[in-house]
């Protein structure tokens, strides 16, 4: 498997719209892009570089082991997911849940680390005329 790059990271929080405050004016990110409906949000720099930030809604009843105030997932990009997830598989990686897809952006497989840590690998979808998006709703 070879990464293509080094996504973004994104945390999971208890307050959405308090969050997505926090950091855009506390921090002085610009935010990017906005769900509402899949509680997701993407900041990034102001210089354009670098990676970005992913804020994600908690969600009640929410199967994902990451809570609010515990860590950041970082993702990390892959040509084809499913020779991604067969490579991770033969090294011992621990999969969790299935391939998710949010249609026409992006599809996500959580794994565990060596140390239990949470990551992620994804596969972004190209849309019709939407060359440049970045990933959307990580894991949500």
């Amino acid at each position: 498997m070879k990464t293509q790059a080094i996504g973004l990271s994104w945390i999971v929080v208890n307050d959405f719209k308090k969050a997505v405050k926090f950091y855009t004016d506390t921090v002085g990110l610009k935010l990017v892009e906005m769900n509402e409906e899949w509680g997701w949000a993407e900041l990034a720099g102001y210089s354009g570089e670098g990676s970005r930030l992913g804020i994600a809604q908690s969600q009640k009843g929410d199967e994902n082991p990451v809570k609010p105030g515990q860590n950041a997932v970082m993702t990390f990009t892959v040509d084809d997911i499913d020779k991604a997830i067969q490579h991770v598989q033969k090294q011992g990686a621990q999969l969790i849940g299935k391939v998710e897809e949010v249609p026409g952006h992006v599809k996500m497989q959580s794994i565990r680390d060596s140390e239990g840590n949470i990551i992620q690998i994804v596969q972004l979808i190209e849309e019709t005329g939407h060359s440049d998006h970045h990933h959307c709703c990580g894991g949500h």
